[in-house]
């Protein structure tokens, strides 16, 4: 088990007890009247995430009598995620009849609480607590998703200085090797001989080589293909982003960092199917020879797209490595990408539209996002907004002049290059929390990655 999650059943273990709005009076009328008058006095609501430590009524130094927390009807991950850094260091359990679903949620939860990134801290972060894991949680599926969502998030916190392509391939390498997985990685002019020229021309102007990584694991079972955009770092190309805008573009890889994460998961669950993973990984640089407004590339398709704007390079490299997918007919595609601001105007950063034509797809995986407090919302492949994004010169534009429907238009833009595919989604996901909440603090997140594996798992588990 990971840390700060404990199979060891302990007597000294401190109770916490789960409560609702519905089930908190009748609780309370239980407890002892001095329990009773300390949580009027410390105003506690039975509000999801609310807790209060009732103190020993019998005057011993900080010995607690145990935890009360707040939670939903069906127990959702975060509504203890925030207990292991508010209670104080020892060792805790929950007081409460969970099912096995709501249990591996709860662990999941506490986990996920426990995650920071310390990687260029000098001081070391305080001790978490601990929680003595439910006897009926799942606990496979709690430890995989917990160190695949760790391993998300330290890929994306990782500063680009430290997280280039070639890092960001050495991870998918590494990652591979731990599950038995065969990684090929193709590196800079190399990819004009294999006909990706897509990926090279957006990563041509680094000093650090653009690559193509893929994964390949499993000999059974249906195609999944999963598309991760890996740009390392994007200062928008000689459309040049601003300085706040610049700002997170470490996290514009966190496409790739997601994909590797799911690829963690489904390969530890040993899932029978036949798994490739394709990231373009590439810096978005400002250099003479860097792609210009108005300049007319070619793609391993054979679509021709005329450049409207060099910061739209995401959908570049994804063209390429979708088509290659696309070649060997998946049974199911998906792409991951942190694609576009009009996602986030429209939607906000914790909800990641999907875009698909499969309706089946589309209820299974918004189902799916309901149920693991991963949400995820479908937005229309609308097909008269392709028009927007037509070009007098070339087959395609990448930008177009529009201000519209940005999301939807850079969908149709990669839609263009899939064809094969029995099955396409893309995620046009944000990849970061701007701000803390309970088990989910500021900085890289995995998203869509538990809606994702909890779709693929009841399909091919």
């Amino acid at each position: 088990m990971l840390p700060y999650l404990s199979e060891t059943r302990k007597a000294s273990a401190i109770p916490i007890w789960s409560v609702t709005k519905r089930t908190f009076a009748a609780w309370r009328k239980k407890q002892p009247q001095f329990a009773r008058r300390w949580l009027k006095e410390v105003g506690f609501e039975p509000v999801p995430g609310r807790h209060a430590v009732i103190p020993a009524s019998s005057g011993r130094k900080r010995a607690i009598a145990g935890v009360v927390v707040g939670v939903d009807e069906a127990v959702s991950p975060w509504d203890y995620a925030g207990l292991p850094t508010a209670l104080r260091r020892g060792t805790y359990r929950i007081d409460a009849e969970l099912d096995s679903a709501a249990a591996s949620r709860a662990a999941i939860g506490w986990g996920l609480g426990t995650y920071a990134f310390t990687r260029f801290k000098t001081a070391d972060e305080p001790a978490r607590a601990t929680l003595v894991v439910p006897g009926n949680c799942d606990r496979g599926h709690v430890r995989r998703t917990i160190a695949a969502t760790f391993f998300v998030r330290d890929l994306i916190n990782t500063p680009a200085s430290d997280m280039g392509p070639e890092e960001l391939a050495d991870a998918a390498k590494e990652l591979g090797r731990a599950f038995g997985g065969r990684v090929r990685v193709i590196e800079g002019a190399k990819l004009l001989e294999r006909n990706f020229p897509a990926i090279h021309a957006v990563g041509r102007a680094s000093t650090r080589a653009p690559r193509l990584v893929d994964l390949r694991w499993g000999r059974r079972g249906p195609r999944v293909t999963l598309v991760g955009k890996g740009v390392c770092f994007d200062s928008g190309g000689l459309d040049l982003k601003t300085s706040a805008g610049m700002r997170l573009m470490k996290k514009d890889m966190g496409g790739a960092a997601n994909v590797l994460g799911l690829a963690h998961m489904i390969m530890d669950a040993g899932l029978e199917v036949r798994l490739r993973v394709l990231i373009p990984a590439v810096e978005n640089s400002v250099a003479g020879n860097a792609i210009r407004p108005g300049d007319v590339l070619s793609s391993r398709k054979g679509i021709s797209i005329e450049i409207g704007n060099t910061d739209a390079e995401g959908r570049l490299v994804l063209a390429d490595a979708l088509a290659l997918a696309d070649e060997e007919k998946p049974d199911l595609l998906v792409d991951l990408a942190t694609l576009t601001g009009a996602a986030r105007v429209a939607l906000g950063p914790g909800i990641s539209p999907f875009f698909t034509d499969d309706e089946k797809l589309a209820t299974d995986l918004a189902r799916h996002g309901a149920e693991q407090a991963d949400p995820l919302w479908r937005m229309p492949l609308w097909a008269p907004y392709r028009k927007l994004i037509d070009s007098p010169i070339a087959d395609i534009n990448n930008a177009g002049e529009s201000p519209h429907a940005g999301a939807i238009t850079a969908a149709l833009f990669l839609k263009d290059f899939v064809g094969q595919a029995k099955s396409w989604v893309h995620l046009d996901i944000f990849a970061w929390n701007p701000a803390g909440r309970r088990g989910r603090p500021k900085g890289g997140e995995a998203t869509g990655m538990r809606a994702l594996f909890a779709l693929l798992q009841e399909r091919y588990g």
